[in-house]
């Protein structure tokens, strides 16, 4: 594990929280403006103070001209697949290329139940999921007539359409061996939790059973996007916790991240003052990590 040589991109979380849906817009549409590659939005549907996902995604992708949007992650049972593969080609049609697809197998099942949506153990969570990407991937597929028989999911003859207007990348979100695995068999990217769930010394670890596993599917590792999701604060003064600290301490740990930890995608969560926060990310700290990647790969270069 390391540097898997991939083009760095920068992009914010922003909370789909109704009562602070103009902040939201604001924070979206200035890392637009800033030049930031994507905005990624956490599913939550039975969180009763958020918003729907899906349709912020849509209301803020008419609201940009170039930055992507993505679900982190969208919510697979409380949607099937294919009308999750449905939404995100019409979004993308809409939005002149700029959706992306990140998807998960579900959390917080006592709320998905109270929901209206199954129950999963945790194999069975793994094994949807990869029938409801293979349901996708056929959906986007331009084939006039799709058919698959799953355990969980299946459709009969569906006419798919429209098709998206570029290829859109399926990330996975998940941590454990299993997701993984089915990772570096399947998926365009890997999105792993918080730092709280995949802390940095964890990451050589997970990192090696998604290359192991592409590897076996025949796959090259460096074709899968690593995404990392990074809660914190920037903040003038002394260092006072990992990404809790003033812009040196960011531009040293984001690099590390890049270089050592094999990450090529960062998406910054703010703790506090979004737009503010945004600002600084995307003028600060965005632009130094960018050289300083740049500089090590170029002198490794030479070097080899």
């Amino acid at each position: 594990m390391g540097d898997y040589g991939r083009p760095i991109e920068f992009g914010i979380s922003v909370v789909p929280t109704a009562a602070d849906l103009p902040q939201t817009r604001s924070t979206v549409t200035l890392a637009d403006a800033q030049g930031l590659d994507l905005v990624g939005i956490q599913d939550h549907p039975y969180q009763w103070r958020f918003l729907d996902t899906w349709a912020l995604m849509a209301d803020l992708l008419a609201r940009t001209t170039r930055i992507r949007i993505f679900p982190d992650v969208a919510n697979l049972p409380m949607r099937v697949p294919a009308m999750i593969a449905k939404e995100a080609a019409s979004l993308d049609v809409l939005s002149g290329g700029r959706f992306e697809l990140g998807i998960g197998s579900g959390a917080f099942w006592q709320a998905i139940e109270a929901m209206g949506g199954p129950f999963r153990t945790p194999p069975d969570a793994v094994a949807a999921l990869e029938e409801a990407i293979r349901i996708i991937r056929l959906f986007w597929s331009g084939e006039r007539t799709i058919t698959f028989d799953g355990r969980f999911y299946s459709v009969h003859g569906l006419h798919p359409g429209p098709a998206p207007a570029h290829r859109i990348g399926l990330w996975i979100g998940g941590y454990k061996p299993r997701m993984l695995r089915l990772i570096g068999r399947l998926a365009d990217g890997w999105i792993p939790p918080l730092l709280s769930y995949a802390p940095p010394e964890g990451m050589p670890a997970m990192q090696r059973r998604i290359d192991e596993a592409a590897q076996a599917e025949g796959r090259d590792p460096r074709d899968i996007r690593r995404i990392y999701n990074l809660p914190g604060e920037i903040v003038d003064g002394p260092t006072r916790g990992l990404l809790q600290g003033p812009v040196a301490h960011w531009v040293e740990t984001l690099t590390q991240f890049a270089l050592d930890a094999g990450f090529d995608t960062f998406v910054f969560w703010p703790n506090t003052d979004p737009v503010h926060q945004t600002e600084r990310f995307a003028q600060e700290i965005v632009p130094e990590v960018r050289t300083a990647v740049e500089r090590a790969r170029t002198s490794s270069a030479k070097v080899g």
